[in-house]
């Protein structure tokens, strides 16, 4: 019985949703059980004072003093979405009936690197389709993969298929411009077809207490070498800020593996794992709840920089052409 009250407990302490304390449902008893549960679970408070110099004290001063009993619903919403913003986390979200709160800035601050047209007219219309990704051999015998999104399945067969198929090209890119994420599983799988060992590829903890420091060891994290078709050649993987989450993840596998190099811009970041809690009012609260680092024990929140920073050419849009392919095109040719 011991030994199941234990089991039971551990399985509540992983939990991936947050039970609070009582709040009264009035618009100053939800904000201030979202500014507690972000300051209780939220994993990045210290590593934002550091870096942007967040002071989640003075957050809650500043905002509570906006909050007063005879507010509408839209205006706490409103004023609670400004609140979470000061985080600057995509993976922070308010749910309501009416609206979704987001941060979107951290990656609509910057260019995106990419056209969606152009890219387009690289894959042509005689693509082929394995999943989520999409693939084909470019002309110079390059091979060519685009995967938009990790939401979109991609099985092992699928995998080892697209793989033997450009088997004979002399270099592979690997186009995750614009992919916001999706499912770990996925992103892992891919790059697991990239190594012939297991290799340390980063880190991982959780949050052990409600202080801002409190956390478990770092735990780390390998990637395994796929057990079908692995990649023997040079490869170059195409970033954008817009490369979060997920496949701010891949990114970071990809570049502890050999032969593997990344092209463009920072990635957008995003590597705390997301929970959720509910407010007094029902509406939901998502937020970054373990931190995930590099190899070298870094944080990689707010991205990850390219092995080759290149930014798209107005020039070479102009004439139908992306930058960052052609780039790539040409370090693997040489």
């Amino acid at each position: 019985m011991k030994r199941l009250i234990l089991i039971l407990l551990t399985m509540l302490s992983i939990s991936s949703c947050i039970n609070e304390e009582q709040f009264d449902n009035t618009p100053e008893g939800n904000a201030e059980a979202l500014w507690k549960i972000i300051d209780q679970h939220y994993c990045f408070l210290d590593y934002k004072a550091e870096k942007i110099g967040l002071d989640w004290n003075e957050v809650r001063g500043r905002y509570m003093s906006q909050v007063h009993k005879n507010m509408s619903s839209s205006q706490l919403r409103e004023v609670l979405c400004n609140m979470l913003s000061e985080l600057r986390d995509g993976h922070v979200n308010l749910y309501t009936a009416a609206d979704v709160g987001r941060y979107w800035a951290w990656k609509d601050d910057y260019p995106r690197n990419i056209n969606d047209d152009i890219r387009n007219n690289y894959l042509g219309n005689d693509y082929r389709i394995a999943g989520g990704i999409r693939y084909r051999i470019l002309d110079d015998n390059i091979g060519y993969i685009v995967y938009t999104s990790f939401s979109s399945g991609i099985g092992e067969g699928n995998i080892a298929e697209v793989l033997h198929y450009l088997r004979l090209c002399t270099g592979l890119i690997i186009d995750v411009r614009g992919n916001g994420g999706g499912q770990l599983d996925y992103a892992e799988r891919l790059s697991s077809h990239f190594t012939n060992e297991r290799i340390l590829v980063g880190y991982r903890s959780h949050k052990t207490g409600p202080g801002h420091s409190e956390f478990s060891e770092l735990s780390a994290e390998y990637l395994e070498p796929s057990s079908t078709v692995r990649w023997q050649k040079p490869a170059i993987v195409l970033t954008n800020r817009e490369c979060y989450s997920a496949t701010n993840t891949f990114v970071r596998n990809m570049l502890c593996c050999p032969q593997v190099k990344t092209l463009g811009d920072y990635t957008g970041g995003g590597s705390g794992m997301p929970f959720t809690s509910e407010l007094p009012n029902g509406w939901l609260v998502r937020f970054s709840a373990c931190p995930q680092y590099d190899k070298h024990q870094q944080h990689i929140e707010f991205g990850i920089p390219p092995t080759i920073p290149c930014e798209l050419k107005a020039e070479d849009v102009a004439k139908g052409k992306d930058t960052l392919i052609e780039a790539a095109r040409k370090l693997l040719r040489e």
